[in-house]
C-alpha cells in the first residue's frame, strides 16, 4: 500500500488547525467539486487531491481546508494566474 501526503499538517499548529476544522462527508464534499467519488479515489492515488480521514471501519471525511485549498488550486491553474483572489478583491 502507497501512503501519500501531499497535503501535510504542520506538526507544531496541528492543535489550533484541528480546533478550527471541519470534516466533510462525500455528499457535502461532491457538490463543491463537482468529481464523482471514484474519480476523487483516483486522483488521491495520484497524489492530486487531499486524501481522506478515516473516521472509523466504513466512514471516512475530507477535510473542509484541503478541499478549499484544491479548489483554489485548480482556479490558479486554469486561469494562469500566481495565486487566487482574496475574497472581495479583484483580479
Amino acid at each position: 500500500m502507497v501512503t501519500h501526503t501531499p497535503f501535510p499538517i504542520n506538526e507544531g499548529s496541528h492543535k489550533t488547525l484541528l480546533s478550527n476544522e471541519r470534516i466533510l462527508r462525500w455528499v457535502d464534499v461532491q457538490p463543491l467539486v463537482g468529481i464523482c467519488r471514484s474519480h476523487a479515489h483516483q486522483l488521491v492515488a495520484q497524489g492530486k487531491f487531499p486524501p481522506p480521514v478515516k473516521l472509523g471501519p466504513r466512514a471516512s471525511g475530507w477535510l473542509l481546508s484541503e478541499i478549499n485549498n484544491w479548489i483554489e488550486q485548480r482556479v490558479v491553474e486554469s486561469r494562469g494566474i500566481e495565486s487566487a483572489p482574496m475574497e472581495g478583491e479583484t483580479i
